[in-house]
């Protein structure tokens, strides 16, 4: 049978409820928010005289956590507009109206007699056939469904989300003891499909797989701080980004989710698993017992491992806890990684270290490897979902078994056996097979070892992602230290940037013109997009720096230029030019979005032109490409100053969107044209597709532009006005408006003294001139030297 969700009630409004909310909302979904009715009335309410039959207290409870959600930052919603897809209500009055959804979720309070007593309420009211999960973290999914009707436990499973649900990717569905199987390979497509998630079928087992491994893995490294006597910066040093972990690492993470969160999954996880060989592990150490007791939970109470003071970060002492001016850290084998660009590389390195970081190293990974190792089959079948879990519920670049295969699975077990670990049989078995790596590429898909049969299996799902690493080696079809370009096959072909932080400078530029060349002669469509953590953070500025600071302006202005025609030729080509732009796409990287024939992007992009950050403005057709768009959007009748003004100040607040939506409404993705993905990992293919659709539809290479209308000193007097206020009220420095004017000059047309049609070529002479007067003030350079040794805008 077909499903189709269209309406889904979420029961339970706290952090998870609102969040999982807000994320339907944001795929387009309409929710039923449900919560308890408050029972006595608050202060305020008494004094307007309120009553508890009053319908605003009857769903304060829903209203105020769902308020609390959408003003939280990260937001839970893409853009605020689709907070109007969620209707609010309560249990005792709106439960009833669940006989119109397609799906309820169950998001109360991690009690099984409160969640059971939901479920019966809930039986009363939902139609036969409509799905039924529950978002626990950890209670067993079999007790939940006892005592159900036969239709309800052949639908009903466990639905675990990660907060914020937006965010984090991973989705676990663990089935319980009747659970259809089609309701399973339902809810798995629909959370990769839909929800951008990667979903992962688990067994019922406690804290089911992320949080049986994560939870491991911070207690392991809990009692490992003590052992080895380092601080909690050493180890958020050892365990952030330079391992591929998020910058929080260990216990900045534990701060931001919650001391209490974590002890209550641990002290679960010593209840519920005797057997478990690192049992004794999940026994909270001294010091967290005394953090309980204190209250030191983290930024829910404004103080954990880590606590501001003014502007000063204190980090707590784990032998006396007292806190003290946080500590800068260093290791020499860290020193050692500096120039290996990618964290799956740099695990040989690490685990050889002579330091104390490389017997921490030795030491977590031989803990890490011999659990997940001892995990399966109790946890699940098959180690990549172990992988899939740790990546996507913890942001883990690489998981346990590919971080074990970049060490070598048998180099790997000499530092377990020298760490008294053990190893589970079926490794051993594997290595005697002849079977000497957990996956393998071929074909361009992925393929892991599985247990049972003893050989490799191509894991699900693959099929409608494009995975750049697994095409790189066979399909690559030209490369510099920058960028690289693959075939994806079907005449499309991809280009990837590969420079610090994929940002754009002369490798990148030559990149793009040799695609384009190439791509025109041999292929049907170009796609520009890569699988990295960012799509571009903008221009090589410490290039632009180094260039104005020497005054070497006949050199800069050649580079700009040639930014500038590269953009163009990006507009320009004989074939479809598709961007796939992804969490930050800065500057440069904004403005080759700009320029392309379509953008697909993932719906976590933050896009925006953010110059002025640096005291410059877009100096590669930035400026050009929202004067164009400003004048493409007036209409009859409009106040065109307005419609001007709007795209003015996105460049001059350097705006950046918070989520690809949000960018609709800046004028940098255009609505019937742009579109979106949820899941990041369809986002090549997505790209792919639409740029074989517009080749086969008969590309035809546009026509330069000469017809785009600028205000000339209308718009200019408009703008100068509002900076002098601006800057008479405070609110902008001398050379903020330094900055502005330039930019009103460009966006104006200049000082015409009526509207005109100009070319775009006449925009970008007046862009690239602004750019470099610019490059020529002391304050700016000021700004581009501080945003490159500290990594934040100066203000001057």
């Amino acid at each position: 049978m077909k499903r189709l969700i269209k309406k889904i009630a979420v029961i339970g409004s706290g952090i998870m409820g609102s969040g999982i909310a807000c994320h339907f909302a944001n795929i387009g979904v309409e929710v039923l928010l449900l919560d308890i009715v408050p029972r006595e009335l608050t202060p305020e309410e008494e004094k307007k005289g309120l009553t508890l039959q009053d319908p605003s207290v009857r769903n304060r409870n829903v209203n105020m956590h769902l308020t609390t959600a959408l003003k939280s930052k990260p937001s839970p919603i893409y853009d605020i507009s689709f907070a109007s897809r969620i209707t609010t209500g309560n249990i005792d009055d709106d439960l009833p109206k669940i006989k119109d959804v397609d799906w309820i979720i169950e998001v109360v309070v991690e009690r099984l007699d409160i969640k059971k007593s939901v479920f019966e309420q809930i039986e009363k009211y939902r139609k036969p056939g409509t799905l039924i999960t529950s978002n626990t973290s950890g209670i067993p999914i079999h007790f939940m469904s006892e005592g159900r009707s036969e239709d309800f436990q052949r639908h009903f499973c466990g639905t675990h989300f990660f907060n914020p649900a937006r965010y984090l990717k991973l989705f676990e569905i663990i089935p319980g003891p009747k659970t259809d199987t089609a309701v399973l390979e339902f809810l798995n497509n629909y959370g990769q499909q839909y929800l951008g998630k990667t979903a992962v079928v688990a067994k019922d087992t406690p804290a089911f797989i992320g949080n049986r491994i994560g939870i491991f893995g911070i207690m392991s490294l809990f009692h490992l701080v003590q052992e080895l006597k380092l601080t909690i910066e050493d180890v958020d040093k050892l365990t952030g980004p330079v391992i591929g972990r998020p910058k929080s690492a260990t216990f900045r993470t534990v701060d931001v989710v919650g001391l209490d969160t974590l002890v209550h999954v641990a002290n679960g996880l010593y209840e519920n698993c005797p057997e478990d060989e690192a049992h004794e592990l999940f026994k909270l150490p001294a010091f967290i017992q005394t953090m309980m007791e204190r209250q030191w939970l983290g930024s829910k109470t404004q103080q954990g491992f880590y606590k501001k003071v003014d502007k000063t970060i204190l980090g707590l002492d784990l032998n006396t806890l007292e806190y003290r001016e946080a500590k800068k850290t260093s290791f020499p084998t860290l020193e050692l990684t500096k120039t290996i660009d990618r964290p799956i590389d740099r695990f040989k390195v690490l685990v050889q270290g002579q330091d104390v970081a490389g017997e921490f190293y030795r030491k977590s990974f031989s803990d890490m490897f011999s659990y997940v190792s001892n995990r399966i089959p109790e946890i699940t079948d098959d180690l990549y979902k172990i992988d899939d879990a740790m990546k996507a519920g913890f942001g883990w670049e690489n998981g346990p078994f590919e971080i074990w295969d970049a060490i070598g699975v048998e180099k790997a077990i000499g530092l377990l056996k020298a760490e008294n670990k053990t190893v589970s049989k079926w490794v051993e078995d594997m290595l005697q097979s002849g079977i000497n790596s957990f996956y393998t590429i071929k074909d361009g898909a992925t393929y892991y070892y599985d247990i049972p049969t003893k050989s490799y299996k191509k894991i699900p799902g693959q099929d409608s992602f494009i995975i750049l690493n697994n095409l790189r080696d066979t399909n690559k079809v030209w490369g510099n230290k920058d960028a690289s370009l693959i075939d994806l096959g079907d005449g499309i072909v991809n280009l990837e940037f590969h420079s610090k932080m994929n940002t754009i400078g002369g490798g990148v530029i030559s990149g793009i013109h040799k695609a384009i060349d190439l791509a025109e002669r041999d292929f049907q469509g170009l796609v520009v997009g890569n699988q990295g953590a960012n799509f571009s953070a903008g221009a090589n500025l410490a290039m632009i720096f180094m260039m104005a600071a020497e005054q070497d302006y006949d050199e800069l202005n050649i580079a700009i230029k040639t930014f500038q025609d590269t953009m163009m030729r990006v507009r320009y080509s004989g074939i479809p030019v598709i961007a796939a732009p992804h969490a930050m796409a800065l500057g440069g990287g904004c403005e080759l979005s700009l320029h392309a024939d379509k953008v697909v992007a993932a719906a976590e992009t933050y896009i925006g032109l953010v110059e002025f950050g640096v005291g410059l403005i877009p100096g590669g057709g930035g400026c050009k490409e929202m004067t164009l768009r400003a004048s493409d959007t007036f209409r009859k009748n409009d106040v065109e100053l307005n419609v001007l003004q709007e795209y003015f100040m996105a460049i001059a607040m350097a705006k950046v969107s918070t989520s690809a939506y949000e960018a609709y409404d800046l004028g940098i993705l255009q609505k019937g044209k742009d579109v979106v993905v949820v899941n990041g990992d369809r986002q090549i293919a997505e790209a792919k597709k639409h740029a074989l659709l517009m080749a086969q539809a008969g590309y035809t290479q546009p026509i330069k532009r000469k017809d785009i209308k600028v205000l000339g000193k209308q718009a200019l007097g408009m703008f100068l006005v509002g900076t002098d206020s601006m800057q008479a009220g405070h609110y902008i420095s001398e050379h903020d408006k330094k900055i502005a004017n330039k930019l009103a000059y460009v966006m104006a047309g200049g000082d015409l003294s009526e509207s005109t049609l100009v070319s775009e070529q006449y925009l970008l002479d007046l862009e690239r001139e602004a750019f470099l007067s610019l490059c020529g003030e002391r304050k700016t350079l000021e700004r581009i030297q501080f945003m490159l040794t500290k990594g934040k805008p100066l203000r001057n």
